[in-house]
């Protein structure tokens, strides 16, 4: 049944402030209406209560607020939802309440929350579901996998656009690509269309006549022309005659060597023939040509295949070139990539990125803030902290009302992290010294040794005042025989019937796990409420 009762009431000036609940008792989780209300001049300033004011009861929600006008007063009133979780009896706290900066208060006034009786012969009790396994998320591997791919991608279609695709060919390399005779001719005929002649540029046109012929000898005939002189190509030319290697007339290789000491004289004696004759040179260049490219014998199939395999030699030599280069401009993109990464990150973490480094990828993971234990650790840590189960000492069993632990998973490194949370069954100061002491043995039964302690007092982000116990100490792994310095940091937190600890340590100089426990610790908070 709803009721209200009154608290107070009282008037400064003209002001009146009152405040009423309507029930004194509750279940767990069920809500209190708490009203306040201020009558007062319609042109003072009223400043309800905000935040969790209430405390130890939780303020759910401001239900309401209503204002009445009465000529120059007006009535203001906020209702507020409260509840709380635990059984026992609480204590709302006055109230401020500021009209015009001046400060009334409501009086305190008691509470009592009862537990939820459950008929066990028609409601089954059950015991607490065990902690089911997670597959561990892959969203940033395979982020990462996907950036990897992408820029070899990238890489791979540069090296492809600039190296391996069939671009189209140039003129010159079309020329290129040719054969010697029809390469041959049509170079002559574009001396033919040339304005040499007509800018009086003789040296220049006779200087690629003659190149024109040299070189298609020496490519079709496979005579060394370029480097000879005239005297000399006339001689092994006339040698390939005589020796039934170059069917060719007597009287074509005369005709040749007048337009060589013709080109001769022009380029070395600056003689200057007429225009009519340096065309008419050019048509008998033209005609030896072709008769040297009637010449010659047919090839034979073996010349054949031996031409084909050069060609398909050439080919791969190209393609292996190709290669070659393509994974030098991919080699030297890795290594500039990682020149440039150790210089701006640093050879450590790049290592680490690379090669993988478990404190490394718990602070990059995905963090849990969570409230462990009662009274509550609030922290933010990697990974959520499992429950374990603790046998306690015959002795201890005798005094503590509850112990509950909770420490992280399986780390592939020396890191841990854990919280534990202790209620006594008398309302007793706890001995903190005592409670480091046992800290302390514990880590010398783990195989801790030399260790060197420092204490200092430690607030939580609320405010809330501990102790601090920090060092460091030598530790052999009992696995690997390895010997590591560590350090530990053990806080502790307390009052009246309760103690409340976060343990942590790691390997010593490992800046990653450093960063972990400074995250952890800027988030710790601790509610002292039993």
């Amino acid at each position: 049944m709803i009721f209200m009762v009154p608290i107070f009431g009282f008037s400064q000036a003209t002001s009146k402030v009152t405040a009423e609940i309507d029930t004194t008792g509750i279940k767990i989780g069920e809500q209190i209406k708490y009203t306040i209300t201020v009558e007062t001049d319609s042109l003072n300033v009223v400043h309800f209560p905000e935040g969790q004011t209430f405390s130890p009861l939780e303020k759910v929600e401001a239900i309401m607020q209503d204002t009445v006008k009465n000529n120059n007063r007006v009535i203001l009133q906020q209702i507020y939802a409260l509840t709380q979780f635990d059984s026992g009896a609480y204590t709302i706290p006055p109230q401020r309440i500021a009209i015009n900066e001046q400060p009334f208060f409501t009086d305190s006034f008691n509470i009592k929350v009862a537990d939820v009786v459950v008929d066990t012969t028609k409601q089954k009790m059950y015991d607490i579901k065990p902690l089911i396994e997670v597959e561990k998320s892959y969203a940033k591997l395979w982020f990462t996998i996907l950036g990897i791919v992408l820029a070899l991608l990238i890489i791979g279609g540069l090296v492809y656009w600039f190296y391996f695709r069939k671009k189209p060919l140039t003129e010159e390399e079309k020329v290129a690509l040719l054969p010697p005779y029809d390469r041959a001719l049509l170079e002559l005929k574009k001396l033919e269309n040339s304005r040499y002649l007509i800018q009086d540029e003789y040296k220049k046109y006779y200087s690629e006549l003659t190149d024109i012929v040299r070189s298609y000898l020496e490519e079709d005939v496979h005579v060394s022309a370029l480097e000879s002189t005239t005297a000399q190509l006339i001689s092994k030319l006339e040698m390939l005659k005589d020796a039934g290697e170059l069917n060719l007339e007597h009287e074509t290789i005369v005709q040749f060597q007048k337009i060589l000491q013709t080109a001769d004289l022009v380029k070395f004696a600056k003689s200057k023939p007429s225009t009519s004759v340096a065309e008419e040179d050019r048509k008998l260049v033209e005609q030896i040509v072709v008769k040297t490219h009637d010449a010659l014998p047919e090839p034979t199939e073996e010349d054949l295949l031996l031409t084909e395999e050069y060609q398909m030699e050439l080919a791969k030599k190209r393609q292996r070139k190709r290669i070659y280069l393509a994974a030098a401009i991919f080699a030297g993109l890795i290594v500039l990539g990682g020149a440039f990464s150790v210089a701006y990150y640093g050879f450590k973490e790049v290592k680490d990125t690379v090669l993988g480094h478990p404190t490394k990828e718990l602070l990059e993971g995905e963090w849990i803030a969570s409230s462990y234990g009662y009274p509550p650790i609030e922290i933010e840590t990697p990974e959520v902290l499992i429950r374990q189960e603790v046998e306690l000492p015959e002795k201890a069993a005798e005094v503590i009302k509850s112990h509950q632990t909770f420490i992280n998973g399986k780390v592939n490194g020396l890191f841990s992290v854990s919280t534990n949370s202790t209620t006594y069954k008398e309302a007793i100061d706890p001995d903190f010294e005592a409670v480091i002491e046992a800290n302390l043995a514990q880590f010398e039964s783990m195989g801790v040794k030399n260790m060197l302690t420092k204490t200092d007092e430690f607030n939580t982000k609320s405010g809330v005042a501990g102790i601090k116990t920090y060092g460091t100490g030598s530790f052999e792994h009992p696995l690997t025989k390895k010997s590591s310095r560590i350090d530990y940091t053990i806080l502790c937190f307390g009052g009246k019937g309760f103690v409340q600890q976060v343990i942590i340590y790691h390997e010593k100089g490992d800046s990653y796990a450093e960063q972990i426990v400074n995250r952890m610790l800027n988030s710790l908070d601790v509610k002292t409420q039993v």
